[in-house]
């Protein structure tokens, strides 16, 4: 059976309050004495009371002597640092006790807007039927409400976009591999033993030669030879059809093999 919660007042009927101050005296000895026993500490207690003669101590007199003169060696500072009288005590616990209430008002009035966003939703309320107050708490609900919804559809399209874009960069370089292109060869032919290593490199990153070499030869047909064609000019000729053996990849310029 839980005990009950006492209301912490002022008890009015005499014998009730001799009977509960001889009570709690009692478990405020033992407290003291267990917290002593169990940290190690120096504590004593007085108390006085309109019951007795003379106050009651722990743990002894000289005990008692012996803590407060060690109190009293304190600087004023350290001793009123953590000093709590009644007053203070009594204001601590209620500027606790408020803002644990902002936050529950808070709570409660964040779960009567939602309620009342999904209750327009629905038709069951009219805008026209709430005041200024509760509009303005109903307008930044759905704004909070919009700005989760554009950050949870934002992640995946952070991830999809990063992940293609590094699947696209790998691509780019296979691609360059493959060609040989680059700001050192460009308008050069590479020589036969480098593109085929391009070719192998770009085979192990898993890309289509195919399509690369597909791509290679219409980048050739499109754009116009710098190298002089006909006799003359250059001692290495160029013929502009059949396989001339040099870095020739196809037997057919304009059939590529399958």
């Amino acid at each position: 059976m839980t005990r009950r919660k006492v209301k912490l007042a002022f008890i009015v009927n005499d014998s009730a309050r001799k009977a509960t101050f001889k009570k709690r005296k009692k478990g405020l000895m033992k407290k003291v004495s267990e917290l002593s026993t169990l940290c190690g500490i120096d504590s004593c207690a007085i108390i006085y009371s309109p019951y007795d003669s003379q106050p009651q101590v722990w743990p002894s007199p000289l005990g008692v002597q012996r803590v407060l003169s060690k109190f009293k060696t304190m600087p004023e500072m350290e001793q009123s640092k953590k000093m709590v009288n009644q007053e203070s005590f009594l204001r601590q616990r209620i500027t606790k006790a408020s803002e644990q209430l902002r936050k529950q008002r808070k709570e409660n009035r964040e779960k009567e807007v939602t309620q009342a966003m999904f209750q327009c939703l629905t038709g069951k309320i009219n805008l026209a039927n709430l005041n200024m107050i509760d509009l303005n708490d109903l307008g930044w609900m759905i704004d909070r409400n919009l700005k989760d919804v554009e950050k949870r559809v934002e992640t995946p399209n952070k991830r999809s976009r990063s992940s293609t874009g590094g699947a696209s960069h790998t691509s780019q370089l296979a691609v360059v591999a493959a060609t040989g292109a680059g700001p050192s060869n460009a308008g050069q032919q590479a020589p036969e033993s480098s593109q085929k290593a391009d070719v192998l490199a770009a085979t192990n990153l898993g890309v289509d030669v195919d399509s690369m070499l597909r791509q290679q030869w219409f980048m050739d047909m499109v754009t116009p030879q710098e190298t002089a064609m006909g006799f003359g000019e250059d001692d290495n000729m160029m013929l502009p059809f059949g396989d001339t053996n040099h870095n020739a990849l196809f037997s057919n310029t304009f059939f590529p093999l399958n």
